[in-house]
């Protein structure tokens, strides 16, 4: 297959203000521009904020209007990875993260026998951060109710 023809996938988080956490905006993405989408994450707040990480899939092009189309109806869209990160000093090496990580951005490096965290792949699932005793995989998330730019 060549590069061009090779389907697009980028990983986001956004965040929805109240006035249109109800509007089928993610929706219009596959109508609008011919993007397939795929949920990890979803969470409305009480003040009916809403959270949504997703992969979007389909032409770069596609997904650069896509992306603008939700920053233009008041949607912040931010890179999933500025979303979670891997604290190097707490990490014991163990590897528990990795047998749960669905994305493969999660492996030990098999020369240096220490973790390896490919933000590209990550999804933030989430399940790392359950699974680490230690505490090492962290999620950077606003405060319930609260928008912050």
């Amino acid at each position: 297959m060549s590069q061009e023809n090779r389907p697009y996938h980028s990983n986001v988080h956004l965040t929805f203000p109240p006035s249109v956490s109800g509007s089928p905006l993610v929706c219009n993405l596959t109508r609008l521009f011919d993007l397939d989408f795929n949920i990890s994450t979803a969470q409305i707040t009480p003040r009916q904020e809403g959270f949504l990480t997703l992969e979007l899939s389909g032409s770069r092009e596609a997904c650069d209007k896509g992306i603008a189309y939700l920053r233009e109806k008041g949607v912040r869209v931010s890179p999933v990875a500025q979303r979670i990160w891997h604290d190097e000093n707490a990490c014991m090496q163990c590897g528990m993260c990795t047998a749960l990580c669905p994305t493969g951005a999660l492996t030990v490096d098999v020369a240096t026998r220490l973790l390896a965290f490919d933000k590209e792949k990550c999804t933030v699932c989430a399940r790392c951060i359950r699974i680490c005793p230690v505490g090492a995989m962290q999620m950077d998330a606003p405060e319930e109710g609260v928008l912050t730019e």
